[in-house]
């Protein structure tokens, strides 16, 4: 098993009285897209701060990419993209300028650079927004231009706080295919978010309220934990009722009547169940599958319903 990229240990940071951070104890896996959860307040960009090197814990230890940080802050910082809220791009200079001058803070020039942004300006879909002024780039453009100068130096972590803010919901789902991209390419993306449902393009999420951690699992584990499962709703005719409910019985599943047909709530989708729910839906049968909204699950954690031990 690979080791964790980020590993915290009693990571705490206080403010005078004020304990921002408390204890926290976390581990990223490599590759990974690592969601990082919590209401305004909680304690995500002081924790970030302090990941990257910006801000001195004043307990624990923190270690990114096998680097010390407390000890040696700038070598990290090298090893890293980021990307906030307001996207760091240069008013007053062209797209292309704003690439020349973030390059340049990485040592990239000439060939390798043409190489780099010439891929990077196709992909992102840029080309055409190259030559004007960034102030008069629609959000979404200037977002895509944000991760393409974040990640030019081809950093091991990336780093987005709260990336998608401010942005209409399809150029969110764009900039969600970009971020699933560069985390297949072999990128770990550590992303703080205020869209829960933005939870389910991650392989993990941990949730902090009030400094401390609360929930620390998949999706789907915490779907389980913090939520009334799955609502399933089956539409069929009168006379195929029994034979549905015994397929769903089969899979210990106990439907219940309804005008339309069937109804029930599961706490997970396994095996066995898709493929009754499969086999339904061949015969004739309309299915409808509620997924519980993670929304849901932070409502329910921030209530005090479940925390970490």
């Amino acid at each position: 098993m690979s080791e964790p990229i980020i590993r915290t240990r009693g990571l705490t940071r206080r403010f005078g009285e004020f304990t921002a951070v408390d204890d926290l104890t976390i581990e990223v896996a490599p590759g990974s897209i690592f969601a990082f959860l919590g209401a305004n307040g909680s304690g995500k960009s002081t924790t970030i701060r302090m990941l990257i090197g910006l801000l001195l814990p004043t307990a624990g230890t923190v270690e990114v990419d096998g680097i010390d940080v407390i000890r040696h802050p700038r070598r990290v910082r090298d090893r890293i993209g980021y990307m906030g809220q307001k996207v760091s791009l240069y008013q007053g200079l062209t797209l292309g300028e704003n690439v020349e001058f973030y390059a340049g803070l990485y040592g990239l020039a000439g060939a390798e650079l043409e190489r780099r942004w010439g891929a990077m300006r196709e992909r992102f879909e840029l080309t055409e927004a190259e030559r004007e002024r960034v102030d008069d780039l629609p959000a979404g453009i200037r977002q895509r231009a944000g991760l393409a100068l974040a990640t030019l130096h081809e950093p091991r972590l990336l780093f987005l706080d709260e990336p998608t803010a401010g942005v209409d919901v399809e150029s969110r789902g764009a900039f969600w295919e970009l971020i699933q991209d560069e985390a297949a390419a072999g990128t770990t993306v550590f992303v703080t978010t205020h869209f829960m449902e933005e939870v389910d393009y991650c392989d993990w999420a941990s949730f902090i309220d009030a400094g401390r951690l609360v929930a620390n699992d998949t999706p789907e584990a915490l779907r389980r934990r913090f939520s009334e499962g799955y609502r399933l709703a089956i539409t069929t005719p009168p006379a195929a009722r029994a034979a549905a409910a015994a397929a769903l019985a089969a899979a210990g599943v106990a439907g219940r009547e309804t005008a339309e047909g069937l109804a029930a709530t599961v706490p997970a989708l396994e095996p066995p169940l898709l493929d009754a729910l499969e086999r339904l839906a061949e015969a004739g049968a309309a299915v409808h599958v509620e997924q519980p909204p993670m929304g849901e699950v932070f409502r329910r954690l921030l209530a005090g319903e479940g925390a970490v031990p």
